[in-house]
């Protein structure tokens, strides 16, 4: 049998693989590289430890914030966006639910609609990125976009609606977003190196996201918000993303009627070829739990199997680099 490194650096090595690739199993590291650059300019190789934005991937960790206020009495699933919103968003229907919020089953307008077919490399937000470094700084690029369809009515994937969640959290909770995250999951979870950097400031150990243009090094600095929110943008490590898993699946984040309830699919959704539950994509025909991200310098995808306990994860920090060795490690655990 193949080890895991036969399997993934052929597939590293012919795509120009930049960032971390890690195979855990019972949270215990079966294997974990690092490939090419965090910082081009500075030549500073990525590590193990490296941090990477993992774009939508912020969604897993923005569903269990939202739901361990539900745990709490704070929320319900059938909470209103609106009783928290107030006058704010008036596009935003009465009839809008938490549930449906975080189904994407809202039918709410999308400020980045990913059904839109842009391009990667356009520069999308309405606002500019510097003026996006709090939740309540969002409604400025939130607003103006009209329903697409009836709540409950059909999945649509929708970046707003994570965002509204987060603004709904923070409003209730009395906590800044990115500090709830950090103490409803990151804390319980063990997650000391995840957190919502700000892009114009990021710390050591932590990869510069790169735009896919020939012959250039440009970063992504101008097209996405400087500090994300509830739809994308926090930070984290291959190692602390498998203490996610571990935590989410032992009860440690929220109990496990809970978890259940998020991983029981709301929607098919086969142009993905998976299906979707409450902040986590689902394997179509499998058990296996999903979070992914794709944005402008960044590319994300963990796979967490709770039979086997086998979490696979591939972080770049380029647009495109994480699905080759995606799909080459779904092969091989399928075949």
């Amino acid at each position: 049998m193949l080890s895991w490194s036969e399997v993934i650096d052929p597939v590293a090595d012919q795509n120009g693989f930049t960032g971390v690739v890690s195979v855990h199993r019972g949270g215990e590291t079966e294997f974990a590289r690092a490939y090419g650059l965090a910082d081009r300019a500075r030549q500073i190789p990525n590590t193990v430890g490296t941090r990477f934005a993992i774009a939508s991937g912020t969604k897993g960790l923005t569903a269990l914030a939202v739901v361990s206020l539900i745990n709490d009495h704070a929320l319900a699933m059938a909470t209103t966006a609106r009783s928290v919103l107030g006058a704010d968003l008036p596009l935003i229907g009465d009839d809008v639910t938490i549930e449906h919020l975080l189904a994407h089953r809202s039918g709410i307008g999308d400020y980045l609609d990913e059904e839109a077919g842009y391009d990667v490399t356009d520069c999308l937000l309405a606002v500019p990125p510097q003026d996006l470094a709090t939740t309540e700084q969002y409604l400025a690029a939130l607003g103006g976009y009209p329903a697409k369809f009836r709540p409950g009515e059909r999945f649509s994937y929708c970046n707003s609606g994570y965002v509204v969640l987060a603004l709904i959290a923070e409003r209730i909770s009395g906590v800044a977003f990115d500090q709830l995250v950090a103490g409803r999951v990151c804390g319980p979870a063990g997650m000391a190196d995840t957190a919502f950097l700000r892009s114009d400031e990021l710390p050591d150990r932590t990869a510069l996201g790169y735009l896919p243009i020939a012959g250039r090094s440009r970063t992504n600095v101008f097209h996405l918000p400087v500090r994300g929110s509830g739809d994308g943008g926090i930070y984290s490590t291959v190692a602390d993303l498998s203490a996610l898993w571990q935590s989410l699946f032992t009860g440690r984040i929220v109990p496990a009627h809970w978890v259940a309830e998020m991983v029981r699919p709301r929607s098919d959704v086969p142009a993905e070829s998976k299906r979707y539950g409450l902040g986590f994509w689902l394997g179509q025909h499998s058990d296996t739990v999903i979070l992914e991200g794709f944005d402008a310098g960044v590319s994300f995808r963990s796979v967490h199997d709770p039979r086997s306990a086998v979490t696979c994860t591939v972080i770049s920090n380029s647009s495109y680099g994480a699905w080759p060795i995606a799909r080459r490690l779904d092969e091989f655990l399928a075949g």
